[in-house]
């Protein structure tokens, strides 16, 4: 369906409880106003998923008649169904040794590059990727002779920034030292040793060229693994896009931060979808994680772009760059075991298929 929006922004509920209801402070102060973008926020959220299950369930394109999902690209309402954060999860993160310097290493390496072909060139150049068999030199020789036959060898996704500080040349020859680096320094034992999410993050943070973007999506990452397990709800960064999507979601802030929309938003989200009459089939009783909706943020700045072009600000991005192709319907979609979602996906085609078309 297309995101139709009301003209006016709709009535603000209070917040549910929640761990977000233990910070006082939210609620000595006004809620932040929505504009109608934040309305096509949860109609996007929903439309998104309900692709998603049509997919899984093997039913043919177009899976929305809604024009600008039809037409552009959108990452899934959860970051973890991804096409790429699928592959890390099951053929990276859970295959091979589970010890956490090896996690480690594969999850950064993989995440470096964020390209399923490039990890694959590797493995093909280079055998069984480790830590404990970790040649730089043989790493770095591989990926100049895939840039040497003019491969791409990082993903589209996200800009990853050279690491000038530690190599020179080709950009991939500083991601491999910083690699080196964090196994030479123990990365991976201390980050096993620390408390919460946000102090993953910290650690990543201190590296060079580790932003706040990239060091928060690092950390999500590492906590797929078996070896670490902090709550997602507890810490969140907003990107670049999701601070463009906050902006046009939200007008009269009263010093809201990024992270503090995030938050609420997360919180409210059952809320938020009853209130639009919205029914938001979520990933098995797994409700949307801040990182999420963090994500939809970054997401809605992008189809408000088409969709809703008065928000864009003078000088702002007009258009999206990437537009939709198709690709095979996934067969199974798999998560991180502790999770406790794999069994509740094993359910039949044909069922699956009947929901999808309700």
């Amino acid at each position: 369906m297309t995101l139709a929006v009301p003209n006016s922004s709709s009535e603000a509920a209070n917040p549910s409880a929640s761990t977000w209801d233990t910070i006082s402070h939210w609620h000595r102060r006004p809620d932040p106003r929505p504009t109608l973008v934040f309305d096509a926020y949860w109609r996007l959220a929903a439309e998104r998923q309900a692709i998603f299950f049509k997919r899984l369930a093997g039913a043919p394109p177009p899976w929305t008649d809604d024009p600008v999902l039809r037409d552009f690209k959108f990452t899934n309402a959860y970051r973890a169904s991804d096409r790429t954060s699928q592959y890390l999860i099951r053929h990276v993160i859970y295959e091979g040794a589970q010890a956490p310097r090896e996690t480690f290493f594969r999850t950064i390496l993989f995440k470096l590059f964020n390209r399923i072909e490039t990890w694959e060139a590797l493995r093909s150049a280079i055998g069984p990727l480790s830590a404990a068999g970790f040649d730089p030199d043989a790493y770095r020789r591989a990926l100049s002779e895939l840039q040497a036959q003019r491969q791409q060898v990082y993903s589209a996704a996200y800009i990853m920034p050279p690491v000038t500080s530690l190599a020179s040349g080709a950009k991939h020859v500083g991601h491999i030292e910083l690699l080196a680096k964090m196994l030479r320094e123990n990365l991976p034992e201390k980050i096993g040793g620390v408390a919460s999410l946000r102090d993953v993050y910290e650690m990543l943070l201190s590296y060079p060229s580790l932003g706040r973007f990239l060091a928060f999506q690092f950390a999500i990452d590492l906590n797929y693994g078996p070896n670490l397990n902090f709550d997602e709800d507890a810490f969140v960064v907003a990107g670049p896009g999701a601070q463009e999507g906050i902006a046009k979601c939200f007008v009269d802030r009263d010093g809201w931060s990024d992270e503090d929309i995030i938050r609420w938003t997360t919180d409210r989200q059952d809320s938020e979808f009853a209130q639009r009459g919205i029914d938001f089939r979520d990933l098995w009783g797994r409700r949307l994680k801040p990182i999420d909706c963090q994500n939809l943020f970054c997401e809605i700045a992008k189809y408000a772009r088409v969709a809703h072009p008065g928000f864009t600000p003078p000088g702002g991005r007009s258009r999206i760059k990437q537009r939709f192709a198709a690709r095979p319907s996934v067969s199974q979609a798999w998560y991180p075991p502790k999770w406790g979602l794999n069994a509740s996906i094993s359910v039949r085609k044909d069922d699956e298929l009947a929901l999808a078309q309700v």
